[in-house]
């Protein structure tokens, strides 16, 4: 490469003015000195070049919009800002990253400071819900803590559709086909009635987080660092709650709100070893790759203490390096969640107390931008920042799901 020449031959003319220091004429030195600063200017012309190169493929890879020569044709990303990661750096030609944005949102919500006018002229929104912008920096703290700390949230599959727009499933889930030979290859074709439409709506989720008269003295860090967690708590209840079993007013739809496909939904009196055996029966072969029981953790355990006809436990418990527990039932994973109605004899008929499903047949809609608006309890003299963020989810392939629900007793 051009710039380890050049750094082979910095070296050897700084080796050469060592060496024969007391043998160089002023010309051979004006010569050196000539050539060391073009080199000095080759060098950070190459390391500028990569720099920029390197910032552009950080773009592409952020999934903003690259021009690819087409009017109306360019790449349309479906994620909101990004940034580095690194506490206090955000990407250049952010505003929202930059430290002067961060400063200014924390004293808005700490203080009630109007947020500059620079700031607020193209907030992200369609709600008026919304009084100012999270900072870039500490949404995508948001966004990591909530897909990490979550049990639902990392396994679906999460898109950022425009709401109200009809899209086809093949869309979220495409579809492969065969070409005869010799026939050119054309663009896969739906209709609405063979392959289904899907369309998100705008729900809007909030959470309020109680900032007390303390935290004006609180340095930025630690500021960001509790609302990101109490925000991060907050929402990561509601969405999988929604997840699981969302009604569809207001939030999404949840994956027990739906109805499974003929011969998926199986009724039980109590957990059994034959209601594992019929649910894994009645689960397509097709879906079976991906496919994981989701239940309490009070109902594993009453399936944990079940044995096979040979005697054999039916259930398995794996810590791993962390001491995380992974569980198992006849070998297929199992996904332990409080919004599941855990068994017991009180259970009302037809509610599922456990599921077989593909998390990622389940799609949430959501680019994770939200906003704050903040207001104060007159009562406790808290200041009240309200965290806003915009999503919806649906099943789109409901053939995954199998249910195991309460039966009707004699």
């Amino acid at each position: 490469m051009r710039l380890k020449e050049i750094e082979a031959r910095l070296a050897q003319i700084r080796n050469e003015l060592n060496t024969r220091a007391a043998e160089l004429t002023a010309e051979e030195i004006t010569a050196l000195e000539t050539e060391v600063t073009d080199l000095q200017k080759e060098r950070t012309q190459i390391v500028e070049q990569a720099e920029r190169r390197n910032k552009l493929l950080a773009r592409i890879a952020a999934g903003e919009p690259i021009d690819d020569g087409v009017e109306g044709e360019g790449t349309t990303p479906t994620v909101l800002r990004n940034f580095k990661g690194v506490a206090g750096e955000g990407d250049d030609g952010d505003k929202y990253g930059s430290m002067e944005y961060r400063k200014a949102f924390m004293r808005y919500v700490c203080r009630g400071a109007a947020i500059p006018a620079e700031y607020r002229a193209d907030a992200v929104s369609s709600t008026t819900d919304v009084g100012a912008t999270i900072p870039t920096t500490v949404l995508n703290q948001i966004v990591q803590k909530l897909e990490s700390t979550g049990m639902i949230l990392a396994l679906v599959t999460r898109t950022a559709y425009k709401g109200g727009v009809a899209i086809p499933v093949s869309t979220v889930k495409p579809t492969a086909t065969w070409v005869a030979e010799g026939k050119g290859s054309e663009k896969q074709k739906f209709t609405a009635t063979k392959d289904g439409m899907i369309t998100f709506a705008y729900h809007k989720l909030r959470c309020a987080v109680a900032v007390s008269l303390e935290v004006d003295t609180m340095a930025i860090s630690a500021f960001e660092a509790m609302l990101i967690n109490n925000i991060v708590e907050a929402m990561t209840k509601a969405l999988e709650q929604a997840i699981i079993s969302g009604d569809g007013n207001g939030k999404p739809k949840g994956i027990l709100n739906e109805t499974p496909a003929e011969g998926q939904k199986l009724t039980s009196l109590k957990p059994a070893y034959v209601d594992l055996i019929a649910a894994e029966a009645a689960l397509p072969q097709a879906y079976e790759n991906g496919a994981v029981w989701c239940m309490s953790k009070n109902t594993f355990m009453q399936y944990y203490g079940l044995t096979d006809s040979n005697g054999q436990p039916i259930g398995r418990v794996n810590y791993g390096i962390a001491g995380k527990p992974e569980r198992f039932l006849l070998g297929r994973q199992v996904v332990c969640c409080d919004y599941v109605p855990t068994y017991s004899t009180s259970v009302g008929e037809n509610t599922a107390f456990a599921f077989l499903f593909n998390f990622k047949d389940y799609v949430l809609n959501t680019n994770y931008a939200m906003g704050v608006k903040k207001y104060e309890d007159n009562d406790t003299d808290d200041k009240v920042t309200k965290g806003i963020m915009l999503a919806d989810g649906k099943v789109v392939d409901k053939n995954s799901l199998v249910t195991i629900c309460m039966g009707r007793s004699a």
